[in-house]
């Protein structure tokens, strides 16, 4: 079996598709590339048993079509050191011997059998099929995946819930702290449906997505939840049990409300947020007329710090405590100038919104106080 293709088309969709192999494996076949030529076209597929992504790739000349695998590691830091250029691979089907010629040399490589892979995972008769832009897809997933949670007693916050309608689909993300709902009009679904699509496939989609154009197919089950791109092809197992419900969390009719400019903010609350306590990387923002303070102090070490920033706010004088940490995540994950905080009470969420939104676009960010000690 002989094929040859290009080394720098090779070597790229190899990396997009290689973050799906973990770093510690059940199965020694799940380390390995999954190689099928078939008519003139190479696909590569990967799994880690949860998710399995595969991606096709014009060859340049081949002969019988065939299939094997091949550890990634090795085929991956081989190909990063050679340029631009045809390479030829020459594979014995019944040793797995292979061999890779380019210009001035050739690599030996020992392929393992192509049949201990797993099987693909296949949707049942009920999937749900939506289409949406990738750009769309690829925004929502970016504002939201920040937010997901790491909780092992509640792994229904460990993801990115889609909510789809028949006017909107809404992505949404809380780890309890901060919960971020991303709501597109540019897309929809024939019928009431959701999923919750776990951390890792999200952030593969994200890589992927911001090199993809034109539309992207979503299938789901109750079970499992399939992705097709203009290249790749992914299958997930989704995580199964009911999300809450994100829209009562989030408090309505909150009296005060700050407008300042999003870097200006952000900028304070790094420089302020040095001087916070380690241990809760609590800063007080204190507000009054057009003007807002952020301070921290870490009582531990006597060190303290205050900045006095320019707002639009008319409300009584209030303070309220958050995480620094949490805030800058927030602020950094919206891409408008200038930001809108509504708050009710120091003991209520705070909701922050572009003050501007983005086309056929909703976004909301709501992130929980914290005590303050005066």
């Amino acid at each position: 079996m002989k094929f040859i293709v290009s080394s720098s088309v090779l070597s790229s969709h190899l990396q997009a598709i290689s973050r799906v192999i973990n770093s510690k494996n059940a199965l020694p076949i799940l380390d390995c590339f999954l190689f099928e030529l078939k008519d003139g076209v190479l696909s590569v597929t990967v799994s880690d048993s949860e998710t399995t992504m595969r991606t096709s790739l014009e060859v340049i000349e081949s002969d019988v079509d065939g299939r094997f695998a091949i550890v990634a590691k090795t085929l991956l830091d081989a190909l990063k050191e050679i340029p631009e250029q045809p390479l030829s691979f020459d594979i014995n089907i019944s040793s797995l011997e292979i061999m890779v010629q380019y210009q001035n040399g050739k690599y030996h490589l020992m392929g393992q059998n192509a049949d201990e892979f797993p099987t693909p995972i296949t949707l049942g008769d009920n999937a749900v099929h939506v289409d949406m832009s990738a750009q769309i897809l690829l925004d929502g997933i970016n504002r939201a995946v920040f937010a997901t949670a790491d909780d092992e007693l509640r792994p229904v916050m460990n993801g990115v819930y889609f909510d789809i309608t028949t006017e909107d689909i809404t992505m949404v993300a809380s780890d309890g702290h901060k919960l971020v709902r991303c709501k597109t009009l540019a897309a929809k679904g024939d019928e009431r449906a959701a999923f919750i699509l776990p951390k890792k496939p999200a952030v593969l989609l994200k890589n992927l997505l911001a090199r993809e154009q034109g539309n992207v197919m979503i299938a789901f089950d109750e079970r499992n939840a399939m992705f097709v791109l203009e290249n790749y092809h992914m299958v997930c197992r989704l995580i199964e049990g009911r999300y809450p419900n994100y829209n009562s969390v989030i408090p309505q009719n909150n009296p005060y409300k700050v407008t300042v400019d999003r870097l200006q903010l952000m900028g304070a609350l790094k420089r302020v947020s040095i001087f916070s306590s380690q241990a809760s990387s609590l800063i007080k923002l204190h507000m009054e007329k057009n003007l807002i303070m952020v301070s921290a102090q870490d009582i531990d070490f006597s060190t303290s710090a205050e900045e006095t920033l320019a707002c639009q706010y008319a409300g009584n004088t209030m303070s309220i405590g958050f995480n620094s940490t949490f805030l800058i995540d927030i602020l950094g994950n919206i891409s408008s100038e200038e930001v809108v905080i509504e708050l009710a009470d120091p003991s209520r969420a705070g909701v922050i919104t572009p003050m501007e939104q983005e086309e056929n676009e909703e976004l909301l960010m709501l992130l929980m106080p914290m005590m303050l000690n005066d």
